[in-house]
């Protein structure tokens, strides 16, 4: 059953008095659009922040929303509530500031009916909500629609969130405890500070990464582990992962120069790092939960890196290793490799290191032909390994 989800974006900062805890940085992006992400991954199709006042972070953080696909609206007061909430789906809740590991909001996602994320209630946890005396709510709920339209119906002007929260304790809403560990290590919190959420983000955005693209080849083995670790240090300066590729692409394109110059272990070298900085930003944007690029921008870098083997071999032979090499990139970033392990393709980052190490003994020609054979090898893995 399709749900929707209300976001709050009222509630003020520790930082400042005028700041939103919903415009907080988070993951590359302000708390709320983070929210949002998340609530659309869990399967959420239409998407209310409730405000008090539209602020020009809030707006443009709907903006950035609306056009990666994700139907969101603002929300004012509970008359709009009221016309725009759907009569015959469930409500997905999240608390303002509140940040979640996303295996809790998927599991409130995957099941209907009221339900609350909960904590027991510790030292840990208290700056959730208390909902009685042993627990307290963990800033995440699925509400029904007739709860919903009951307490929307005599709700006045009270908390939106708090009152949905005791009114579905009263109608005795099934409970999932959050783990003890999920709050000591930041997995489930409220953030009201920046510092809060810079800590926070490390914690709940690694959960995030798990459903970034596997790569297979050097990319897989050396700059994945490589970008996992410059990662977290770039999100936590705020670098946005489109500069990021931006700069790779420019990296790829200067490293033509002196491959063209007769110098292709330079070129070599600064090819590898510009596939580093593309891999870097896949991760950045897979922390931020947003969708990965496609497209132009999504090959770009190993398209130049192609054209760099071109260059380099300056024969027939380095065109069709060339070709080859694109088309594995493109099943290879598409998932469609099928059975086929990691180090079984043979990706532009592997053919890049293959020449740069034959360059080293001068046998840059033998480097073509062998990179040729193992190309043909990783389209045949491919195939014959496929799912039937």
């Amino acid at each position: 059953m399709s749900f929707s989800a209300i976001l709050s974006a009222s509630r003020t900062t520790a930082d400042t008095p005028a700041g939103l805890r919903a415009s907080l940085h988070f993951a590359g992006q302000t708390l709320v659009e983070y929210q949002a992400r998340q609530a659309a991954r869990a399967g959420a199709n239409r998407i209310m922040i409730l405000v008090s006042v539209i602020t020009p972070a809030v707006s443009q953080a709907v903006d950035r929303l609306s056009a990666d696909g994700i139907a969101v609206a603002l929300v004012r007061d509970m008359i709009s509530m009221v016309r725009d909430v759907p009569r015959d789906a469930d409500v997905l809740l999240i608390a303002d500031g509140a940040i979640v590991a996303q295996a809790h909001i998927d599991a409130l996602g995957a099941n209907e009916g009221n339900a609350l994320l909960v904590a027991d209630d510790t030292r840990a946890s208290a700056p959730f909500e208390r909902i009685d005396a042993g627990q307290r709510w963990a800033g995440v709920a699925r509400i029904s629609p007739a709860l919903m339209f009951d307490t929307l119906d005599m709700i006045g002007d009270w908390d939106l969130s708090l009152t949905l929260v005791r009114a579905a304790v009263q109608k005795g809403a099934r409970r999932i405890t959050a783990p003890q560990d999920d709050l000591l290590e930041g997995r489930v919190a409220i953030v009201d500070s920046q510092q809060q959420a810079d800590l926070v983000a490390q914690a709940v955005t690694a959960a995030g990464v798990s459903r970034t693209p596997t790569r297979g080849g050097i990319e897989h083995y050396v700059l994945a582990p490589l970008a996992r670790m410059a990662s977290a240090p770039l999100m936590r300066m705020q670098v946005p992962a489109f500069q990021v590729r931006v700069s790779a692409i420019a990296l790829a394109a200067v490293a033509l120069v002196p491959i063209e110059l007769l110098w292709p272990l330079t070129g070599f070298c600064l090819l590898l790092i510009a596939l580093l900085l593309a891999e870097l930003a896949d991760r950045l944007d897979a922390m931020a939960l947003r969708p990965p690029p496609s497209g132009a921008l999504a090959f770009a870098t190993p398209v130049m890196a192609l054209v760099g083997i071109v260059l380099a071999g300056r024969s027939p032979l380095a065109v069709d290793l060339a070709l080859l090499l694109a088309i594995i990139s493109v099943a290879d970033r598409q998932g469609r490799i099928g059975e086929a392990r990691p180090w079984m393709i043979f990706t532009p980052g592997s053919a890049l290191l293959l020449m740069f190490a034959t360059g080293l003994f001068g046998v840059l020609a033998q480097g073509l032909r062998v990179a040729m054979l193992l190309a043909v090898a990783s389209i045949g893995a491919i195939i014959l390994r496929r799912r039937s």
